[in-house]
Parts: C-alpha cells; structure tokens; sequence
C-alpha cells in the first residue's frame, strides 16, 4: 500500500491509499480518483515531505519496514500512527456497514446498476466487482456508484 497526498483543481488536499503507484496511475488515468471535497477528478499529487524522527544523537539511517520486517520474521511491518491506525478502523466499519446493508451481485454489477438507473428494476442497495472499462461506462453513462473502500491487510 501507498500513501499519497492529493489536491484537485480547486486547490483542495486530501490524502489516499492505493495498492501500488501503479494502481495509482490506472485509477487516476479513468477518473476514478476524486476530491471528497467537491468531487472533481482533475487530482494531481503533491509534494510530500518523509517522516523523519528526531534524536539527540545520531543514529544509523532507518532500515525500510519492509527490509526490517522481512529480516526479524520473514514478513512485513508497518508502524502506523494513532490516526492511521483509526483511519483503517473506520474504513473497516465502513465498509463492514456497506456489505451488510446490501446485495451481492458479484460480477453482475454492471448490469444491475444499469437496469435500476433506467427504471427496469426497483432500487436497492448493491455491491460487487466491475472492471476498469465497466465502471468507466457506467460513469459516462451519467450511472452514480462508488468503490468500496479498500482495506490493507490486517498486519500492515
């Protein structure tokens, strides 16, 4: 997972999560990366500083979590902040509240979602899975979703 600091157009910043720079791009590249704010995709990434701790005596430079974590246990560490760790509490519970209060369509999504935009089914709460060129027709389409929060593993 990767952090990154965001702004829109309208000068709003914001910070997210995604699974690589590379998942970044993909979504970035399909309009599906918005300002919470005022909902535009014009979002480009900000400058961000590192984290580094202060000491009164020099140490040696941090070895990466993931360098240390594979070198102590032979699997990844993170270290989180109070607020991350509360951030990923509430994405949780979000998206817990989410799956409990609506129907499972799986692959059928797309098509779900359009048939209750156009009126052919009643409206319900749905979830399920679209592909990148599904949910960039459903958005061109005027057709109102959104993603699921995206939840890192329990252990980062």
């Amino acid at each position: 997972m990767i952090r990154y600091a965001l702004a829109c157009a309208k000068g709003h910043s914001f910070e997210s999560w995604f699974q690589s720079s590379a998942a970044y791009e993909k979504q970035a590249k399909q309009k599906l990366v918005t300002c919470p704010t005022c909902g535009s995709t014009k979002v480009e990434k900000e400058i961000m500083s590192p984290r580094i701790g202060g000491s009164a005596k020099r140490e040696a430079p941090p070895v990466p979590a993931a360098q240390a974590g594979e070198k102590a246990s032979g699997t990844q560490v993170a270290m989180l902040s109070p607020q991350e760790r509360e951030l990923r509490a509430k994405l949780k519970e979000l998206r817990d509240h989410l799956t409990r209060n609506s129907d499972y369509v799986g692959q059928k999504f797309a098509e779900e979602a359009r048939k209750m935009h156009y009126g052919e089914i009643d409206h319900r709460s749905i979830y399920g899975e679209a592909s990148p060129d599904e949910a960039r027709k459903l958005h061109e389409e005027g057709i109102e979703f959104h993603p699921l929060p995206v939840l890192p593993q329990e252990q980062n």
